[in-house]
């Protein structure tokens, strides 16, 4: 009778405790998810490499024809008549600053032949081989559903950059019937203007577009009165380039 009355005792001090202890224990919140870091937009660089057919023009170039040269050699301005043709071929590195502007540095070979001045003694044709190298910077614009403005997300865009530097430049003339002219080799200044369309894959980026790119000074090489040049260059390339990105 005891051991029962005992455990009916027991029984209700734990029906009476249990609510009390129960509310001792502290409620936790639920757990939280902490969302990962958005990190923003990011810059890359990237290795960049080009190829393009172009267009050399100038309005003039200057030397001696000896048709007209007479007791004293005179420097006298060769009108040109016929552009030349040819293409081009480069490679680059960059850095592209996640907000639009990017950066890089190009070097670029050239070819180049057909560009025809002529004098009193005949026609003079310029074959010529370049190593331009420049320093560019540039802003891509969506042209995506997000309007105009930078879209990280890729997709389609427009782009326009300029550039500057120098042009090292190897001039080979042939003369009116194939007479000998010296060739030689000269350094000028040159600088560019771009402008075109990409798309952005994400890690390989395609574009296609126009560069106009400005050389001060070609000439041969020569002392005077053997000398000839022409000054205020363009050369026009319908230029298309890939471009990889190291994230």
């Amino acid at each position: 009778m005891r051991k029962l009355t005992a455990a009916v005792l027991v029984a209700g001090a734990a029906v009476i405790a249990g609510p009390a202890l129960a509310a001792d224990f502290p409620e936790y919140p639920p757990v939280i998810e902490i969302p990962d870091v958005d990190e923003g937009v990011q810059g890359s660089f990237y290795l960049r490499g080009s190829a393009a057919g172009n267009m050399l023009w100038t309005r003039e170039a200057f030397g001696v024809d000896c048709v007209v040269c007479g007791v004293t050699p005179t420097e006298i301005e060769f009108p040109v008549e016929e552009e030349g043709y040819g293409y081009s071929v480069g490679a680059g590195v960059g850095f592209e600053t996640g907000t639009g502007l990017r950066f890089d540095a190009t070097v670029d070979h050239l070819a180049n032949e057909g560009l025809v001045a002529t004098g009193a003694a005949g026609d003079y044709e310029l074959d010529l081989r370049s190593t331009i190298a420049l320093a560019n910077v540039y802003y891509d614009f969506s042209l995506g559903n997000n309007g105009f403005g930078y879209n990280a997300a890729g997709g389609v865009f427009g782009y326009v950059g300029v550039g500057a530097g120098a042009a090292f430049n190897d001039s080979s003339i042939e003369g009116p019937g194939g007479a000998a002219v010296p060739s030689g080799e000269n350094t000028s200044f040159a600088a560019a203007g771009m402008v075109g369309v990409g798309y952005d894959f994400g890690a390989v980026v395609a574009d296609v577009g126009y560069r106009g790119v400005y050389i001060a000074e070609l000439n041969n090489g020569a002392e005077f009165p053997e000398s000839i040049r022409s000054e205020n260059n363009w050369l026009h390339e319908v230029r298309g380039t890939l471009r990889y990105r190291f994230n």
